[in-house]
């Protein structure tokens, strides 16, 4: 490897760690007060609210990672600047250009290795955390998943457990269900049998049901049957995807398929991943460029001002079109990729020009 190579990759790594340290820092802090304020009328050991920020930490660093390679970058661009190796490079017969996309190169290179290493261990404490800090909330008592067999949920109501299977979901039914109710000391009471559940609110009307009673059982046409959960609700169940690993967002997609649920979230979600490289390879192209356009600024605080100004609102267009994707406003695919198309067209259109900065 060439000389000026290895070290501007060491120069660009290393001021990409130490914003990610910062970053990283003032989040724990954060979420170290907002975790202290839910337990605070909580009996809970001193160490908790510690122990809850460091596991959700690093999957809300993730999500900053666009912030943290765009101040990475500039922090890059200001020690070149200020040390006056920029016009070394020129000398060397380095361009500007060329000088971004090695740059560019290394961000989309680790960019990978994030998505491969710190996102699925990012996830995976992510999940530790909402099962720990489920204990404190008052939906302890309540619990849904999604496994090959369908949909199940633990729902606790006036003192009897009820334990739900559908192996479907259509429109605001549950198709084929059984519920098995259990007493206070988790002997089974009651089994009921339906084709389908209307869950429109929270007190389902069953059709057809047959209920058993140990080796008894009679039918009705009609009954209702009171629970926690509606449509909405089990809607709402699974949209902390940032919990999954990207093994557990493909088992889960198969199981939403397997339910016929919508997979729109979770292929939203697998999208937004595959794309962060280049996502956040654009930010770096973008940080370059804003740089050489404004080594005439002195002050360094403006430039990194300057910066995040348009990161913040790149940032919030990306989530808009994102949200418009989710609802089905606009097709996914746009949503997704349009606003990197955009980017990339204002950086190369701003890129012809670098090499006379």
């Amino acid at each position: 490897m060439k000389t000026y190579l290895k070290f501007i990759s060491y120069i660009f790594l290393k001021s990409f760690f130490f914003v990610f340290f910062i970053f990283f820092s003032l989040v724990f802090i954060l979420n170290l007060l907002n975790e202290i304020e839910f337990l605070k009328n909580i009996s809970v050991q001193n160490y908790t609210a510690l122990y809850l920020s460091i596991l959700n930490t690093p999957s809300l660093v993730f999500e900053m990672l666009p912030f943290v390679i765009l101040i990475s970058t500039q922090v890059f661009f200001i020690r070149l600047f200020d040390q006056n190796e920029i016009q070394i490079f020129k000398y060397s017969g380095l361009k500007n250009t060329k000088l971004i996309l090695i740059i560019s190169l290394i961000t989309f290179i680790l960019s990978i290795l994030i998505i491969i290493i710190y996102y699925n261990f990012s996830a995976n404490l992510k999940k530790i955390y909402l099962e720990f800090k489920n204990q404190y909330t008052s939906d302890e008592k309540y619990l849904a998943v999604v496994t090959k067999n369908g949909l199940w949920i633990k729902d606790i109501v006036d003192g009897k457990t009820n334990l739900i299977n559908a192996s479907k979901i259509k429109n605001n039914f549950l198709i084929d269900v059984s519920i098995t109710q259990f007493d206070k000391k988790f002997n089974s009471t009651k089994t009921i049998l339906s084709e389908k559940v209307d869950i429109s609110t929270e007190n389902w009307i069953i059709t057809n049901p047959k209920n058993i009673y140990g080796e008894f059982s009679d039918s009705t046409e009609l009954s209702n049957f009171k629970s926690n959960f509606d449509y909405k609700r089990i809607q709402n169940l699974f949209s902390d995807l940032s919990s999954l690993t990207l093994l557990g967002l493909a088992e889960l997609r198969e199981n939403y398929i397997n339910l016929n649920y919508s997979t729109l979230e979770i292929d939203a979600h697998i999208q937004k991943i595959i794309s962060y490289p280049i996502y956040l390879t654009l930010m770096t192209i973008l940080s370059s460029i804003l740089m050489f356009n404004s080594k005439r600024l002195i002050n360094n605080t403006l430039k990194i001002a300057t910066g995040l100004f348009f990161c913040v609102i790149i940032y919030y267009f990306n989530n808009l079109f994102y949200i418009m994707g989710i609802t089905e406003r606009i097709y996914l695919e746009v949503a997704i990729w349009i606003p990197l198309l955009l980017l990339f067209f204002t950086n190369t259109f701003m890129f012809n020009k670098i090499n006379e900065k």
